[in-house]
């Protein structure tokens, strides 16, 4: 009889498979019978480094507050992301993470009978709320395992409201430069809201990628999406916001839930936001780590997308389940990418250098055993 509610929910939550997060520390520890400080976990795209102290300090001082309701306008951290993005208050969306102002997007302009274009291997979020307010899928087909945005910009038709695209792009680490996106910006009808998820924008170093906020006066159609999960190191307190004109940012705001972002998330974000030296050291952090795993493959003979995020996606040349299994017996977890039609790849977070040896070493046990 409970069956006959899955046949009543909407034809696009039928078809859904739930997002599957990575394995937690705490389930594999119970699974393997092992103590959870054992365990390295490198498949969450989540910052080694642990928070910044100017985060946590804000963080203690908020406590007092928890008896109080967050100011769901979140004032003190958008004036301080409109200075620091050249941009107006009015213009600033704040989200439970930035998979929450994804989920705004699809509310608020998609529908049946509407589409949204993406990329086949682009993050699993695009399909899941596009989906889920019965509006129609078109994926396009990755180009280098990237982006072919020629391509998705074929893709769109009358019916098209949303192109999501992610720079770089989530599992593959992909990215496109500034002369293609503003080529893509160009020809994408006014109609149509181009949502640009720069989740991992900060660590492209100088001229690396792109900037999508210098696009944003030149594109009224253009949405920047960025978040504080990776970076800046608080993926456990879910704020994430967006930028665009402030004509979207109200429509997004009419279906915004209320006091979305709690109030130790707003003290931490604004508190990170000022840390200029912790993001820094992340992004240093990551380099060497990068380098230090593209290094440990080749020694081992693998191949790999290169990546401008924090993670890598390795090339098995196998199906690489088996793989994923026998790291997880070594205590070592990274993410399968099969959901993303990466059935041979698996995507490593880039972890501290004893995070990353630890992977290595493990990595190398589990393939000499095939």
């Amino acid at each position: 009889m409970s069956d006959d509610f899955l046949a009543l929910a909407q034809p696009g939550v039928q078809q859904l498979s739930p997002y599957v997060p990575g394995k937690p520390v705490d389930e594999l520890a119970r699974e393997l019978g092992i103590s959870p400080e054992t365990i390295v976990k490198l498949a969450s795209n989540e910052n080694p480094m642990g928070a910044s102290p100017r985060a946590l300090a804000a963080i203690n001082d908020a406590l007092v507050e928890l008896t109080r309701y967050p100011d769901g306008n979140g004032f003190a951290l958008k004036s301080l992301l409109a200075e620091r993005c050249d941009v107006q208050m009015d213009q600033v969306t704040l989200g439970n993470g930035s998979n929450d102002i994804l989920e705004l997007v699809a509310r608020a302009y998609l529908a049946p009978g509407l589409n949204a274009v993406f990329s086949e291997h682009a993050f699993a979020v695009y399909p899941i709320v596009t989906q889920a307010v019965g509006a129609q899928a078109r994926v396009v087909a990755a180009k280098a395992w990237g982006h072919d945005l020629p391509a998705m910009l074929a893709a769109i038709d009358c019916n098209t409201r949303v192109v999501f695209i992610a720079n770089p792009n989530n599992p593959t680490g992909t990215w496109f430069d500034t002369d293609a996106l503003n080529e893509f910006l160009q020809d994408v009808p006014p109609g149509v809201l181009v949502v640009l998820d720069e989740a991992y924008i900060e660590y492209a170093d100088g001229g690396e990628l792109p900037d999508g906020l210098e696009f944003l006066s030149a594109y009224p159609n253009l949405l920047v999406s960025r978040t504080f999960s990776k970076a800046y190191g608080l993926a456990a307190l879910r704020v994430g916001y967006s930028l665009s004109t402030a004509v979207v940012a109200d429509v997004l705001n009419r279906v915004r839930q209320p006091f979305n972002v709690n109030s130790l998330a707003l003290a931490a974000a604004c508190a990170a936001l000022q840390d200029t030296d912790y993001l820094a050291q992340s992004r240093r952090l990551n380099d060497a780590g990068m380098q230090q795993l593209q290094d440990g493959f080749q020694v081992l003979g693998l191949s790999w997308i290169p990546s401008k995020g924090n993670f890598i996606a390795l090339d098995l040349g196998q199906e690489a389940a088996p793989v994923y299994q026998g790291l997880l017996r070594e205590g070592v977890i990274v993410r399968p990418v099969a959901n993303y039609g990466m059935p041979n790849h698996l995507r490593i977070t880039i972890g501290t250098p004893a995070e990353n040896i630890r992977l290595l070493e493990a990595l190398a046990k589990v393939l000499v055993r095939g």
